[in-house]
């Protein structure tokens, strides 16, 4: 492999950060690189599964929702009964997944980009998507005085928030299939990709260095809110308007040494989105509230209202869109062609999903064989 490729793939697999929903909030800034939060007590006089404890990471954004309400309504310790939920919190993919091969955490809430990213890297032998948790909460925002249609991104400036993540991904591939081109390692081309670290996009919109951006919520609505435009919705571009933002994944090894353990965390995790799904007022109320106890901050409801909405809590990690977004590396040259076989493990959420009276999901030809 030439040394400019291996270059590139080495920064591709630091760079993948996801996302989120906040994956605006995820680089957003808010929260430390990994904060801890070890004070949830298990569930009064709840059995003990096979740990003692498990280990949780996610992201203190919008996208990874499932965790911060099942956390703060206590909706996933009640599945686990005595077994207690230790949280960490962090802003990049990376370091969760370093987290994770390190055995800092056992479960975590995780955008696409990075699962693929470390599965690859690790021949397949580091974790397995065990669940979906959200999908969409990415948008093309832009000045409505210098863009007004979507030709008319030619020859301007658009921030993502990193070479290779998610959405660098997603926008490249926009302008591929415009049969634009751009140097997908540069950003430089028919239209210019900054890439921009999510807490410093808004400034830079501001100060007019960027002419939009392509990014996820809470980052879209910021935005809006400093008199941007949404242009485009990502989830127009996706089958049934839908595609995976946030994964829930799990070291191998600790799945096979404690699979009741996860299988009750997906429990909670079902029975969290569905509880989402009915109140949804009152679980953006929780959401905005557990951000505020990890960051000191919560989200004004300019900004929190629209990008809630954007977003869909859902279990079906839509491994089709998985292997899609892969693909959309490839064909950027972001990415060698990886084989994903073996990367879903979705056993113990289809029996979750069966006992809740709820349809089962595909994994894509990409389980486990």
């Amino acid at each position: 492999m030439p040394a400019t490729r291996t270059t590139l793939r080495r920064g591709i697999a630091a760079a993948a950060a996801l996302p989120l929903l906040i994956g605006a909030l995820a680089s957003c800034g808010y929260g430390s690189e990994a904060d801890k939060d070890d004070k949830v007590a298990p569930a009064a006089n709840g059995k003990k599964l096979s740990a003692d404890s498990v280990k949780l990471g996610y992201f203190p954004n919008l996208t990874h929702a499932t965790a911060l309400v099942g956390e703060q309504e206590g909706l996933l310790q009640k599945e686990l009964g005595g077994t207690q939920i230790k949280s960490t919190t962090f802003n990049a993919g990376p370091s969760e997944i370093e987290a994770l091969n390190a055995g800092a955490i056992d479960i975590g809430f995780i955008g696409p980009s990075p699962s693929i990213n470390a599965y690859t890297k690790s021949k397949g032998k580091n974790l397995r998507i065990v669940g979906g948790s959200a999908s969409g909460g990415v948008k093309l925002v832009v000045n409505p005085k210098k863009i007004k249609t979507l030709d008319d991104l030619k020859g301007k400036k658009i921030a993502t928030p990193q070479l290779g993540n998610t959405q660098d991904v997603a926008f490249l591939n926009w302008i591929k299939e415009k049969g634009w081109k751009v140097d997908a390692q540069s950003g430089k081309g028919d239209v210019s990709v900054v890439r921009s670290d999510n807490k410093i996009t808004p400034d830079a919109y501001k100060s007019g260095s960027v002419d939009g951006a392509w990014v996820p919520e809470p980052t879209a609505s910021k935005l809006v809110s400093q008199g941007a435009e949404v242009l485009l919705d990502e989830s127009a571009l996706w089958p049934d308007k839908k595609f995976v933002i946030t994964n829930i994944i799990v070291s191998q090894k600790f799945l096979k040494e404690h699979p009741d353990v996860v299988e009750a965390l997906l429990r909670g995790t079902v029975k969290t989105n569905a509880w989402i799904n009915a109140n949804p007022d009152k679980a953006k109320a929780s959401a905005n509230a557990k951000l505020k106890a990890l960051t000191g901050k919560d989200l004004p409801a300019d900004i929190i209202d629209p990008a809630w909405k954007s977003v869909q809590f859902i279990d079906d990690p839509l491994a089709a869109t998985l292997q899609a977004q892969a693909d959309h590396a490839v064909k950027a040259g972001l990415l060698e062609k990886p084989d994903l076989t073996g990367i879903y493990d979705l056993t113990s959420l289809n029996k979750v999903l069966k006992a809740e009276g709820k349809p089962e999901v595909a994994d894509a030809g990409l389980g486990v064989k």
